[in-house]
């Protein structure tokens, strides 16, 4: 099904800096501009033959970045008051120093390296607004359509693999608690940063993320996370409970990064 382009938030920036996703021009042609559909209305969350909540399907947060919908006053971490602590605001005063030395030009992303998290406080977004979930008893499978990455993350509460190297991405377990999927992901590498869009976010090796995926409905899935890094930050960073919905469409797209 036609939908509007995921055009990522670091592409949405293209107007203010040189950023390389040309391409995102190219998906916006091929899914072309027609109305997304109503959502039909909320039924139970499904179950899979285990019994546990599927979280598969394509989500988002109502519309892609700069279309109909998009954010639909969910997943922001709203409802007034004063503005949630963000990652950076819980620098350690070194951490802050060094991040300002950095500038546009010093994002990761601009050489198609992802997130260590996602610009819109989901990390299976990256640096875009869809991701796709596919669920089995025995892995959660994450696709993210920007960059066309992926998390395999096993069910089964087993260690973190000691063999693997440090990554962009990390190395992610999961385990059920009731009706709760919570994901663990570290041993990332500091080559990254946590948003992108020229938000200086740098992290170090001792990165750690714990997600908590809830599926409230067949059209609902609600995601809590905590960051800690005890190198940079002086606490741990615990994210606005994001809200995503189904999207009217089955299958993510790649969106291909040309690196500078």
């Amino acid at each position: 099904m036609k939908r509007l382009a995921i055009l990522s938030t670091l592409a949405a920036a293209a107007a203010l800096t040189v950023v390389p996703f040309a391409t995102a021009v190219v998906h916006a042609q091929q899914r072309g501009a027609a109305a997304t559909p109503a959502a039909p209305a909320a039924g139970p969350a499904p179950r899979m033959a285990d019994g546990k909540p599927d979280l598969s399907g394509v989500w988002w947060t109502g519309g892609d970045v700069g279309g109909r919908g998009f954010g639909g006053g969910r997943g922001r971490g709203g409802g007034g008051g004063p503005a949630p602590a963000t990652f950076t605001g819980l620098y350690t005063a070194s951490a802050a120093e060094a991040a300002k030395k950095l500038n546009d030009n010093d994002d990761p992303t601009l050489k198609c390296i992802p997130t260590a998290f996602g610009t819109l406080n989901v990390s299976m977004f990256d640096v875009g607004a869809v991701a796709q979930i596919v669920a089995t008893p025995k892995f959660v499978v994450m696709l993210t359509e920007t960059y066309h990455g992926f998390r395999l993350v096993p069910t089964d509460g087993r260690p973190h693999r000691e063999e693997v190297p440090p990554s962009y991405r990390g190395d992610a377990v999961g385990r059920w608690d009731g009706d709760v999927f919570v994901v663990e992901i570290k041993n990332f590498n500091d080559d990254t940063w946590i948003w992108a869009e020229g938000r200086s976010s740098p992290h170090s090796d001792q990165l750690r993320i714990v997600e908590r995926y809830r599926r409230i409905d067949s059209n609902t899935l609600e995601i809590e996370a905590t960051v800690s890094d005890p190198k940079v930050l002086t606490a741990p960073w615990v994210v606005p409970k994001q809200t995503l919905v189904l999207a009217p469409f089955d299958q993510v797209m790649p969106l291909i990064c040309a690196g500078l």
